[in-house]
Parts: C-alpha cells; structure tokens; sequence
C-alpha cells in the first residue's frame, strides 16, 4: 500500500471510530430511561465487548506479566471509571454536554504537568485550557445560574479526571516496545467487566427491558438491538478501528479527528434524541473542542509509541469512551 492510501485509509478509519465513539450515549440513553440502571447499561456493553474480544485477550496473555500496571490502570480508569462516570452522566444531562465536559481531560493532563510535575508547558497549552474552560463555560450557561444538574455536570468532570489518570499512568508505563494497543484494550475491558460486575450486580438488573421496545425521540426501537449497537459498534468496532489508524496515521493525527466524536454525538443526539443545544452551547462546544486541540498538540510526548486508541494523552492516545465512550 502506497503512503497516500495508507494515510486514506488511516483517515477513514479514524471517522469511523469517530462515528462508532460518539453514538454510544445515543444509543444507552434510551436503555436507562427504559428503565434499566445506568451501571446495568454500563456492564452490559463492557462486559459484551470483553467476551468478544476473549480470543484476543488470550493471544496477548504476556501482558499479564508483562505489564500488569498499565492493564490495571486501563480496566480501572479507561473502561470502569470512564464509561461509569459518562453513563450517569447522560443519564442526568444531555449526551452532547456530558461528552464535552469529558473533553476537558487534555487541558487537565497539562495541569497535571505544571502543577504536580512542576513541568513548563507552552502559551499554547495555555491557551488551550483557557479555551477549554471558557467553552464549558457557555455550554453548562454558567449566566443561567447552572441550569444543568451539578451532579450530572460533577459525573462528566468524573469521566475526564478518569481519563486524566490512565493518561499520567501511561505516561509511566512506556518503553523501549510499547505493548500491541489491541491487546491492552481487550484485557483493559476483561478487568473492567470484572471490577463493574461486583459494582453493578447485574444479577438484580431488569432483564425483561432488553425483550422489549425502547423510544427514541417518538419512535419505538428494540431495546436488544441498542445493545448490539453499543457492544458491537460502540465498543469494538470502535476502538479496533481507532488503533489501526493510529498505526496508519499517526497519534496527534488521529487525535485530532478523535475530538470530531464530541460534534459527532451532540449532532446524532440532536437527530435521534431531540436533545436541541441553544447557540451559546454550540459556540461553547467548539471552544472546548478547539482547547483539546491545542492542548493535545502541546503535550509533551516522550519518544514511545501510542497503547490504544483516542484523543489526548502524553504519549497514548485514548478514547474514550473512550473510551471513554
């Protein structure tokens, strides 16, 4: 393959982890407000992902030994702490507004690198944060006296300070061979469906809303097939799809179409939702998109390569939700 149409592809994939990353609020809203627990939602799409990805948990059983640190610190931040927080979240505020409070995680990575590593960072990552924190400014409508729910707004920052962790774990994890990105994602959602078993007790969650019809915005969809959307393309898809164009592209490339996953969600919640965000809230949300950006760009990053797949970490590039989402 030639170095255009690798970079082609590398694009398209990284859109359409994009794409996959941001439907997955969409498609769990309907889930929680039919009734099942935010949590339940949670370890379903985590605990369905891991038995999909078991086979490639097994062919990278040396990481088990290798480096069980960074696999803790992925199933315990990127995929229990993440999509937990983010869930609730949702479950309180709109999908848009809680995945852009998510989106702070790259400017509180640089807090971390001037206040607690006493590390210099540039005008431009200051800039960034300062963009950041004024763009979220204008999507909660902080002049509105915080029209939002303050617990759902504190569960999004939860998601982000999640994000912040696995990120300055990561940045202690690397090395001379940065383990196989596919392998950790997979052991990452193994230790994450065991921690959220013993915190959701999925054995008490209501099974009978899974055989029935859930409402999208006036219209009755399957509630099994939402969860196929959330295990499959979610989850799966959407972070195979986003460690390939890491390795097509590179990380600050792939990060910066990974922040189209924010737009992305506001726009398919808007859509198939009718979750309407007010101008003020639009402008917000590319304020705190262009901070990520230019904080992620202004990271310091060691010399080793990405882990897994998404926007904004000193030397990984994570999603969320993610990862994490």
């Amino acid at each position: 393959m030639h170095a255009s149409q690798g970079r082609s592809a590398g694009l398209g994939l990284a859109l359409a982890s994009a794409f996959a990353f941001g439907g997955s609020g969409v498609a769990a809203k309907p889930l929680i407000e039919a009734g099942l627990d935010p949590l339940h939602v949670v370890w379903l799409r985590v605990a369905g992902a891991a038995l999909v990805m078991l086979p490639v948990a097994w062919r990278h059983r040396a990481l088990v030994r290798s480096r069980p640190v960074l696999l803790l610190g992925f199933g315990l931040l990127a995929v229990a702490g993440v999509q937990a927080c983010y869930f609730a979240a949702i479950s309180r505020i709109p999908v848009g507004v809680a995945l852009l409070v998510e989106y702070l995680a790259p400017a509180l990575v640089l807090g971390w690198v001037r206040f607690v590593q006493r590390r210099p960072v540039t005008r431009a990552a200051a800039l960034g944060v300062v963009l950041a924190a004024g763009g979220l400014a204008c999507v909660v409508e902080v002049w509105a006296g915080l029209g939002f729910d303050v617990v759902g707004l504190v569960l999004a920052l939860g998601a982000a300070c999640c994000q912040v962790g696995y990120f300055v774990l990561s940045d202690q994890g690397g090395g001379a061979e940065p383990p196989h990105p596919v392998g950790v994602i997979a052991y990452g959602l193994l230790i994450g469906a065991l921690v959220l078993t013993a915190i959701a007790r999925p054995w008490g969650m209501d099974w009978s809303v899974l055989g029935g019809d859930t409402v999208m915005d006036g219209a009755a969809v399957p509630a099994w097939l939402l969860l196929v959307w959330i295990v499959l393309l979610a989850t799966v898809i959407a972070y195979v799809t986003g460690v390939i164009s890491v390795r097509l592209l590179s990380p600050a490339v792939a990060g910066v179409v990974a922040c189209l996953e924010a737009v992305i969600a506001t726009v398919l919640a808007w859509f198939l939702l009718g979750e309407h965000l007010a101008a003020p809230q639009l402008i917000g949300g590319a304020l705190v998109l262009a901070g990520a950006l230019i904080a992620q760009s202004s990271t310091p990053r060691p010399p080793s390569g990405p882990v897994a797949a998404g926007a904004g970490a000193p030397d990984v590039v994570v999603d969320r939700a993610d990862a994490r989402l």
